[in-house]
């Protein structure tokens, strides 16, 4: 007697917000957009820390193409650069603030949530978009893409971008291996969790866009769990209809070592772990350990011939920029660098 096996699919609920929320770059023109701004503001918000080589491309092709018709606002957060990122980005003629220059009177944090968290704060549009500052292949159908949603749609909080993303290396290119921490750490782990975020293609994207109520209303992560905060606690806040996705085509960006990819997802895993505590999916005993032994090749290390190298994943959050007290919120929060 053959054993039947039931077709596996995702729940009524993924597949009908799969089909709803999802749309692509090319749905709009700009023309379709600058008429449903309506008066609408828009920042778009670029965290770069030593991105001298790609950062001024990015904002030329958003100020040339956009700015004044449709983007309102270029932000350019310096996140502790070496290089001359802040210089070239201003050059390309975008505005650039330190990261530690918005609300100085806060210790600063490290890590690309403040960064988005402070870009959040130096701005005024009442919609925000974030475009990583490494890309090397950006056209400003990302920002039309994610803005798309949001100016047609006024029940849409917050957009995810996705994209095929390849891996290239000196044993050639794998068209889709771009996403290493998304596969083997954030999607697992969503899918296990917060099931109903398993539409997301990219949910670590580093290009979305939301609506600036929405943004302030939610606590940032200050490192890499940032993206994975979101999705969980807009879900929550929210629900699933008010989230949406976007294919943006292709992505080309500075690929990571191993390690750093190692304590980029430590960091995902202990924000994820914090909102399983947080909204009681997940009770443990003992809290996770946040220190991450890493081996590189080195001087040896009792008695292994390797270097041991130990990172602290801590990970810290900034609160709601809606709940701050107006005494360390400076009526203009922008600070130009020097």
């Amino acid at each position: 007697m053959r054993k039947s096996h039931a077709r596996l699919q995702v729940s009524p609920e993924v597949g009908t917000w799969l089909a709803r929320r999802s749309s692509k770059a090319g749905d709009w023109t700009i023309e379709d957009l600058v008429a449903a701004k309506r008066g609408t503001t828009v920042s778009v918000v670029i965290p770069a820390r030593n991105e001298e080589a790609t950062v001024g491309a990015i904002v030329t092709a958003i100020r040339e193409e956009l700015q004044g018709r449709l983007v309102d606002e270029i932000l350019v957060v310096d996140s502790h650069s070496t290089d001359a990122t802040a210089e070239v980005a201003a050059a390309a003629g975008a505005d650039v603030v330190a990261q530690d220059a918005v609300f100085p009177a806060l210790e600063g944090l490290a890590g690309k949530g403040e960064a988005l968290w402070k870009g959040v704060a130096a701005t005024t549009g009442d919609l925000v978009v974030f475009v990583d500052g490494d890309l090397y292949d950006f056209t400003t159908d990302y920002v039309t893409g994610l803005l798309g949603p949001l100016l047609s749609d006024p029940s849409v909080a917050y957009v995810k971008g996705f994209y095929h993303r390849p891996l290239n290396g000196a044993a050639g290119s794998e068209p889709e291996g771009g996403g290493r921490v998304t596969e083997l750490v954030a999607r697992p782990l969503l899918n296990m969790f917060w099931p109903e975020l398993s539409g997301f293609v990219q949910p670590l994207a580093g290009e979305y866009a939301g609506r600036r109520e929405v943004l302030e209303s939610i606590p940032f992560v200050v490192n890499y769990g940032v993206e994975i905060g979101h999705l969980i606690d807009l879900l929550e806040l929210r629900g699933l209809d008010a989230l949406a996705q976007v294919d943006l085509g292709h992505r080309v960006h500075r690929h990571q070592s191993t390690q750093a990819l190692g304590r980029m997802s430590g960091q995902i895993m202990q924000t994820l772990f914090d909102r399983l505590e947080r909204h009681g999916r997940l009770v443990t005993a003992i809290p996770p350990a946040t220190m991450l032994a890493q081996f590189q090749r080195g001087a040896s290390a009792d008695g292994v011939e390797r270097e041991l190298v130990l990172t602290d994943l801590s990970s810290p959050q900034r609160p709601p920029l809606d709940s701050l007290p107006a005494a360390i919120r400076p009526e203009n929060a922008l600070q130009e660098t020097a």
